[in-house]
């Protein structure tokens, strides 16, 4: 197939108006008035096109829950999202804790319309107790380790997992909330939790299980990630401890950018997550993060789940949002909207992930394409036109997931991937798989 992207803004080491004409799955010229001779021709006038965004974190539920997603359904959903390559959690059932576990989920992945990679659990079954074969699970590819949904409890275990990933080149990644002080939490603990009668989880939690990983990864030299970061506190201990040379990185997700603990005042348990939503205060800490570069990447925390189990009381149901489809449009408002920098919108949706996730560079897991190019001529072809000024309105009853449990329904999005193109295949276009 031969595409010709037509006149958006390319957004590769330069930025500049000019058109892309992809064959043979790779960029084969970038330049002006390009020839569209044989190829099929995508107006991008007014928008911008840059690396396919990578998704670093997103629960594809596959084996275990087929019921809230498969890896086919949530790979729709990133497609239609923008999104060429996710990396799918191990928080299934089993665990992603083995060599046969996470070949399954690529082996399934290769059939998906964009790339599949997979994360691995820290411990086996991801109990805290014993490291998984990390050194097996690396040749097989894996990049990144963690028992997301928890923190690992025991120092001692993690310390281990640090020391160990450090000669493999992987990253540790903890889901940082100590286990024994968020409790039987639900939302935030602060004034509106005691407003509406829930049980919190305190700030506290996160920043106590940032401030020992910190230390950890400073004696090890380990390389550590800290997931879905939501406060202000562990944002700008994160910082600090990269300024003192840690080699520490983390994420935020489009919630945590855009919705603050009011939102659980209609006790809709669709903006229930973990790490709570946190203050307006926090939001706007990690808002001036994202933008002042301080935030590494942007990653969804898809999280779907079967409708029957989002519709209990608030306190019963599981935590986890659908992130996918309007991840790209929640990042460009919390960046400050189409007048946004197009450099660091695509770092934080493409290149930073894709570095982190291992998907760009010599040790890219084979039979993955590498991802978060810089849209040059040889670059596979992994890309995506985004409409900055696309208006667009949530509606959970299109989304490709098998999961409903957005809270954004019905609300109104500027920003939107108008064509999706992985491996120089357009796999989707204007919201719709094509």
């Amino acid at each position: 197939m031969r595409v010709l992207i037509r006149g958006g803004l390319v957004v590769g080491r330069q930025a500049a108006i000019a058109d892309v004409l992809i064959a043979d799955g790779r960029v084969h010229e970038v330049g002006a008035t390009l020839s569209a001779r044989g190829a099929a021709v995508i107006d991008a006038e007014g928008c911008w096109v840059g690396p396919a965004f990578v998704d670093m974190h997103a629960h594809l539920r596959e084996p275990g829950n087929e019921d809230a997603e498969t890896i086919e359904s949530g790979a729709r959903a990133g497609a239609v999202g923008g999104y060429g390559a996710l990396v799918a959690m191990p928080n299934t059932d089993p665990a992603l804790d083995s060599v046969a576990a996470v070949r399954f989920v690529l082996e399934v992945g290769r059939r998906a319309p964009i790339d599949v990679a997979a994360a691995a659990s820290i411990t086996v079954g991801r109990r805290g107790q014993d490291l998984t074969a990390m050194a097996e699970l690396a040749e097989i590819g894996v990049r990144i380790f963690t028992d997301d949904g928890t923190a690992v409890r025991d120092p001692a275990v993690l310390r281990r997992a640090l020391t160990y990933a450090r000669p493999l080149g992987v990253r540790i990644a903890e889901h940082a909330e100590d286990p024994d002080l968020v409790g039987d939490g639900v939302m935030n603990e602060g004034i509106w939790s005691g407003r509406l009668g829930l049980t919190g989880r305190p700030a506290v939690a996160e920043l106590v299980t940032v401030l020992r990983d910190i230390e950890l990864a400073r004696e090890t030299g380990g390389s550590l990630h800290i997931l879905h970061v939501s406060s202000a506190g562990a944002l700008a201990a994160i910082v600090r401890a990269r300024r003192e040379g840690v080699d520490v990185t983390t994420e935020v997700t489009p919630h945590h950018l855009t919705l603050d603990e009011s939102a659980c005042a209609s006790y809709d348990a669709n903006v229930k997550v973990n790490p709570p939503l946190r203050t307006a205060a926090d939001v706007s800490a990690l808002r001036r993060a994202l933008r002042d570069g301080e935030i590494d990447a942007v990653a969804t925390d898809h999280a779907p789940h079967a409708p029957e189990t989002k519709d209990q009381a608030f306190d019963e149901a599981p935590a986890g949002v659908l992130g996918l489809e309007h991840a790209a449009a929640l990042t460009l408002e919390a960046l400050g909207g189409p007048s946004s920098d197009p450099q660091r919108f695509f770092d934080l949706l493409s290149r930073h992930p894709a570095a982190l996730a291992g998907l760009r560079g010599p040790r890219c897991p084979q039979g993955l394409g590498q991802h978060g190019g810089w849209v040059e001529p040889g670059d596979e072809a992994h890309l995506v036109v985004f409409d900055p000024r696309r208006q667009w309105v949530v509606d959970r009853a299109t989304l490709q997931s098998r999961a409903r449990n957005t809270p954004y329904h019905g609300r109104q999005m500027t920003g939107r991937a108008v064509a999706t193109i992985v491996g120089g295949r357009v796999v989707a276009r204007d919201g719709a798989m094509a």
